[in-house]
């Protein structure tokens, strides 16, 4: 565990505390009796162990315990984590009965979309604007958000409006994962990184988890509005826990604070931060309308994919020609442990984004199940994930080894994606529809173990943006994810179908098969035998590619370059 820390009251201390956190690489703690204790398990700055943990001098008079430790500190944000997860599994759970009530069901998927969409391009912005302003301003204003849109998502009175709200939760909801895994390489060695990283994806497990299910009750009973808005005081309460729990430094006076604002305005890289987002919800959109609602060789995609490159273009000239503090320095890509990490967990995530989205599918149709039972299929890739993060952490922390877990992650998640190529033949029993509990858990090892690669390699001062640019990485491979995957799915069901029903109407039963899972539930004889049989057929190619993403992330861990942990 990080050392105990103290706030410093007094000017001379203050300095002395100051001089020796610039001079030397390890840092500093005031212990009980006054005196400068020197230490490298903290990865704090003398200047984020005063904002993050004030201890005030009568408490450390008395030899009291600090009231702020990282254990409850990082208690109070995972309410956050858990409400911004289960928020995502109620929308996904709901979307439809949502745009029904408005007759546009065809819509439903931007209810997704445009929190994913805006989640995406603010999330590289946090790590750098956290750097500026501080870990607490920006939580409070990625809570205020994420409240905001959920109020207005409540009441809004067309499905524009509830997209709209959707958009503004998803840039506090990119906040509110991020800052969190950046306030735990604040507060704790990277020993102990893992281990806390795997309570946070507990909560977050647990979230997505009950979001589904409790949101699902309060839709039947009282509404979906209240399922929103329901949300606003659960935030309400854990901004106001972090108000509390996060300290600000010493306070200064208003013309210190006019002069402070202007000199962090002046920091904040608002050309590249644009240029960013831009590019980012760009690739996204190609990501998530190509193949799917236009074709590939549709010019809507071609200028799409154009712009979004001229964009990354003019990103990547501004970031290293005009920017003084760029939002993401891109240097930082040449290091092994941020392209290492970012790319292993980009396609760990595929694959696993790729198994989740088709196995409810696989039982609704090989076994008529409802949305509910399909659903509840995927808990072993749950226990899964929480079962390989904890491992992880205790690993780590025991060993500080971590590139032994980043490769076995893709090995793991390989043997998933096989055995559901070779046993899942539309008969699947109960020990067999475990088979996708390795997938679970490769990924767990796979979310702790890149972020440790990450940190392990990298500046402190780094930290923040790099953390920004990790979960990017992640949310891309879940985009990635489910458009190739069901891209793949769609056109081997329709040419293996073509192939297997000739005659009058048989491209009507082709396209119904295609759009309508409860259609097939309907069919009877030999025409669901058929159809059956080539969507099992056709979700092999599927997990061909979620194979093939666990293979180059197991190839890529091998290139990690180890490094001792502190």
């Amino acid at each position: 565990m990080a050392a105990e820390y103290g706030a410093v009251d007094d000017r001379s201390s203050s300095k002395r505390l100051s001089l020796v956190a610039e001079s030397e690489a390890d840092t500093v703690s005031i212990s009980s009796d006054g005196s400068c204790q020197y230490s490298t398990s903290s990865l704090l700055n003398a200047d984020e162990e005063t904002r993050l943990f004030h201890k005030n001098k009568k408490d450390t008079k008395n030899g009291t315990e600090a009231e702020s430790t990282p254990a409850r500190l990082i208690a109070v944000l995972l309410l956050g984590v858990f409400i911004s997860n289960a928020d995502g599994s109620f929308v996904l759970a709901t979307n439809g009965v949502i745009s029904s009530e408005f007759g546009r069901l065809s819509d439903a998927s931007w209810l997704v979309t445009s929190y994913l969409l805006s989640m995406c391009a603010l999330q590289p912005l946090y790590g750098k604007l956290s750097d500026i302003y501080g870990r607490k301003t920006m939580l409070l204003i990625s809570y205020t958000f994420f409240g905001v849109g959920c109020i207005y998502s409540g009441i809004a009175q067309s499905l524009a409006g509830v997209i709209i709200g959707r958009a503004v939760s998803g840039i506090g909801g990119a906040g509110m994962m991020a800052l969190v895994s950046i306030l735990i390489t604040d507060l704790v060695p990277q020993r102990e990184i893992a281990a806390w990283r795997a309570y946070v994806n507990i909560a977050a497990t647990t979230g997505r988890s009950l979001g589904g299910p409790v949101g699902g009750y309060l839709t039947d009973t009282v509404g979906w509005r209240w399922s929103f808005a329901g949300q606003a005081p659960l935030i309400g309460i854990a901004a106001i826990l972090v108000a509390i729990r996060l300290h600000d430094p010493v306070q200064l006076t208003t013309s210190e604070q006019t002069d402070n604002q202007k000199s962090k305005l002046s920091r904040v890289d608002i050309l590249g931060s644009f240029l960013l987002a831009t590019t980012i919800v760009g690739v996204l959109l190609v990501l998530d309308l190509g193949g799917q609602k236009l074709p590939w060789d549709s010019p809507y995609i071609a200028g799409l994919f154009i712009l979004s490159f001229l964009f990354l273009v003019a990103f990547c000239f501004v970031e290293i020609y005009v920017a003084s503090e760029p939002v993401f320095p891109l240097h930082l890509l040449r290091k092994n442990c941020i392209a290492a990490s970012y790319g292993s967990l980009g396609l760990s995530t595929v694959s696993q984004i790729g198994i989740m989205y088709t196995v409810p599918r696989y039982f609704q149709i090989t076994r008529n199940s409802s949305v509910t039972a399909a659903g509840a299929q995927l808990i072993p890739a749950v226990v899964g994930n929480v079962v390989g993060g904890l491992l992880t952490g205790i690993y780590v922390q025991r060993t500080g080894r971590y590139k032994l877990l980043l490769t076995l992650a893709g090995v793991i998640s390989s043997i998933a994606s096989t055995l559901l190529i070779l046993r899942w033949n539309g008969h699947t029993g109960f020990l067999e529809s475990l088979y996708i509990f390795p997938g679970g858990f490769g990924m767990g090892l796979s979310q702790a173990s890149s972020f440790v690669a990450m940190t392990a390699g990298l500046e402190k001062e780094h930290y923040a943006v790099a953390t920004g640019g990790l979960y990017l990485s992640s949310n891309i491979g879940a985009v990635a994810g489910v458009s190739i995957v069901s891209v793949v799915l769609e056109n081997a069901v329709r040419t293996i179908l073509g192939q297997r029903l000739i005659g009058p109407g048989s491209k009507e039963i082709i396209e119904k098969a295609i759009k309508d899972v409860e259609y097939i539930g309907n069919l009877k004889g030999d025409i669901r035998e058929i159809v059956v049989s080539s969507y099992v057929t056709s979700l092999k190619y599927s997990y061909s590619v979620t194979l093939f993403s666990s293979i180059f992330a197991f190839i890529i861990g091998l290139t990690v370059q180890e490094k001792k942990l502190d």
